[in-house]
């Protein structure tokens, strides 16, 4: 039986001058591919492409990078944090439409929510009274184009599902 300590945790975050972990991060400091500098890529913790993927500053060397400090691992962390937030909006954004269009009985919202399955993709198209109550849904083609007047004929039509 070995009763030796550790001297080090495995589970301690690393923190070398090319090499920063934390807060669900990995900032790794790279040779930039397209020209003598550097570059940082920031990856997010079970990602295998980097969220992010920047310039880095040279050393006082100017052959080196600069290394790693909190201060810039934590800049990297809400950029690349911001990065993958903008571009879960415009992914929303493409699978989540919606307009609103006045009838006799009141305005509806019809919203159109695309399902990207990689076998069989498809959108619901949905109809919401002023209450917020689903008054009709149908499946529809994932290219179905929603406008106002597409929605207006929908309406118009019973809500059958359009051709």
């Amino acid at each position: 039986m070995n009763d030796e300590i550790p001297d080090h945790d495995d589970d301690a975050p690393v923190q070398e001058a090319r090499l920063w972990q934390g807060n669900g991060w990995t900032a790794r400091v790279i040779k930039n591919e397209d020209d003598d500098g550097w570059a940082v890529a920031m990856y997010k913790d079970g990602e295998s492409e980097p969220a992010l993927v920047g310039p880095w500053t040279m050393g006082r060397d100017k052959k080196n990078p600069k290394p790693l400090d909190i201060s810039a691992f934590h800049t990297l962390v809400k950029t690349a944090s911001e990065v993958i937030r903008r571009h879960e909006q415009q992914l929303h954004a493409q699978l989540h439409k919606s307009t609103v269009v006045s009838t006799a009985e009141g305005e509806l919202k019809v919203t159109l929510d695309i399902v990207p399955d990689e076998d069989n993709p498809y959108a619901m198209l949905s109809a919401f009274d002023e209450m917020g109550e689903r008054v009709a849904q149908v499946r529809v083609r994932p290219d179905f184009k929603l406008s106002p007047s597409s929605a207006s004929t929908w309406i118009e039509n019973d809500f059958r599902a359009p051709r």
